[in-house]
């Protein structure tokens, strides 16, 4: 079964990993459909300022968009490593929404995550792994293999 992944990773928080969002979404395609391809979350060109200006004005329809994005998807993958309270909000709606959830964070990158996100970590609905880049294909096989994922 094809899975409707959401991927969530920051975009006004910072863009400083939007082309690693790009890799790890090309990974995700693998296991089914992303749906917020469309968002430009790993477009590497589109810095803060810009998204700011496009965006202005959009926050209800981009919000409603998203929730509905998190409504119908299978599973949320997360790249959590630049802070952004938008990907915490997403995070926390999908756990609301039972939603199996994969949160990925670099430890070598110098910054600390969350208590909120790393203490989520039940080991079932919500999984929360260090990783660098070369570990992810293990990572991703591991998660998607989990309860018939």
């Amino acid at each position: 079964m094809s899975q409707l992944i959401y991927f969530c990773g920051s975009m006004r928080g910072g863009r400083q990993d939007a082309a690693l969002y790009a890799r790890l979404i090309k990974k995700l395609e693998a296991y089914g459909t992303v749906l917020n391809l469309s968002d430009s979350i790993g477009d590497t060109t589109l810095t803060v300022e810009i998204l700011e200006v496009r965006e202005c004005g959009r926050e209800k329809m981009i919000h409603d968009k998203d929730v509905r994005m998190l409504e119908e998807c299978n599973v949320v993958v997360a790249e959590v490593t630049q802070p952004s309270m938008g990907v915490g909000y997403e995070i926390g709606r999908a756990s609301a929404m039972k939603k199996n959830i994969l949160c990925l964070f670099r430890p070598d990158s110098g910054k600390s995550l969350s208590a909120m996100i790393r203490g989520a970590d039940n080991g079932d609905q919500i999984v929360v792994k260090d990783y660098q880049e070369t570990d992810i294909d293990d990572i991703f096989k591991d998660f998607f293999a989990k309860d018939g994922l």
